[in-house]
């Protein structure tokens, strides 16, 4: 327990200097979010990646907290998706590339013995779609980060429950370096997660949750794993719906992500990531309950529909908008320019008639 606490506050205090130390070399390399209207360095995930192996390969050098093979195995997948994210970040990387590296990574790390065979491929579409639902999530600030702290307290008191004390520790470790990162993730941000960090978090999380229900019941066990996972789940949905209904391309960014419709209702950047963070935390709530038997599975068919029926109001929301008057200036997704903006192309429409 002391070990625990210990290890989560180093890596709080790591990851925070990490993300501060990591935003100036972002800028200069370029490594930046072309979407937004200021530059966004997103060397932060890779701060978070950095403080969460450091730490507990650390505490097992020292023969404090050892991991095990399992634990391993699964840090080395972690770190190899990352560093595909990494390249993403860096450079444009086909979406396959991206579903396939992961897909490897996740083959890896599922617990067949337990599972099975026939148990363990859905297990591995599971770690991949939870992945990509992270890496979705990070279009907002502080987004990705809120929800990835939740969710790895959840799955951590999932770990905890089954006496699998390593992975307990890790999961608490990331949560720590999360928290560190938000410190300087926050809206308005100063640096971003990006590819690396969210797809290393995503992993994480998915891979840890199917560890921890593996060899119980299978159809409790998915309604657990969805529960843990639905504000990302929800988001994936609501972006394949709506581009789909749109007749968009189904890969083509835009702002059509849960922040982005929340922001068209009037609500601030912190107060889109608080709400969405405590959508989050109640799913991750009924997910524990359900796991610890203090709630009938029927608790997670409840977290689906509220979840399905909040995409189909979302979807009413226009995003879209008209190619010549777009609802967003270039690089800025939450329309925080929007009345700056309007306001100088007044400005030149006076001087021209003038």
């Amino acid at each position: 327990m002391l070990y625990g606490i210990a290890a989560a506050t180093a890596a709080l205090l790591i990851a925070a200097f990490l993300s501060a130390l990591f935003r100036l070399p972002a800028l200069r390399l370029g490594v930046i979010d072309r979407r937004r209207q200021r530059p966004l360095p997103l060397l932060g995930g890779a701060g978070v990646v950095l403080t969460t192996c450091l730490v507990v390969a650390g505490w097992e050098w020292a023969g404090i907290a050892p991991l095990g093979p399992e634990i391993r195995r699964l840090l080395i997948a972690a770190g190899a998706v990352a560093l595909l994210g990494l390249v993403a970040d860096v450079r444009r990387v086909k979406a396959r590339f991206l579903v396939g590296g992961t897909a490897v990574a996740a083959a890896c790390v599922v617990p067949y013995g337990e599972t099975g065979f026939l148990l363990g491929v859905p297990a591995v579409g599971c770690i991949v779609l939870v992945t990509l639902g992270f890496k979705s999530l990070d279009h907002a600030d502080g987004l990705a980060g809120t929800v990835g702290v939740v969710t790895a307290f959840g799955v951590g008191l999932l770990a905890a429950a089954e006496v699998m004390d390593a992975l307990a520790v890790l999961l608490s470790v990331l949560a720590a370096a999360l928290t560190g990162f938000l410190m300087h993730n926050w809206p308005p941000a100063r640096i971003g997660f990006g590819a690396c960090g969210s797809l290393f978090v995503g992993f994480v999380l998915a891979a840890s949750a199917v560890m921890s229900r593996a060899g119980r019941d299978p159809v409790s066990g998915a309604g657990v794993l969805y529960a843990l996972t639905a504000l990302a789940t929800a988001d994936l949905l609501l972006v394949a719906l709506s581009r789909r209904l749109a007749g968009r391309p189904l890969l083509r960014g835009g702002p059509d992500h849960l922040a982005h419709r929340m922001r068209r209702l009037g609500l601030t950047p912190p107060g889109v990531t608080v709400l969405l963070g405590v959508a989050a935390f109640a799913g991750v709530l009924v997910a524990v309950l359900v796991h610890m038997g203090w709630m009938a599975v029927s608790g997670v068919y409840w977290v689906g529909a509220t979840a399905f029926i909040a995409v189909l109001g979302l979807l009413r929301i226009k995003v879209y908008g008209a190619r010549r008057q777009p609802s967003f200036p270039l690089g800025d997704p939450f329309g925080t320019a929007t009345h700056a903006t309007s306001t100088q192309v007044t400005g030149q429409l006076r001087v021209r008639n003038g």
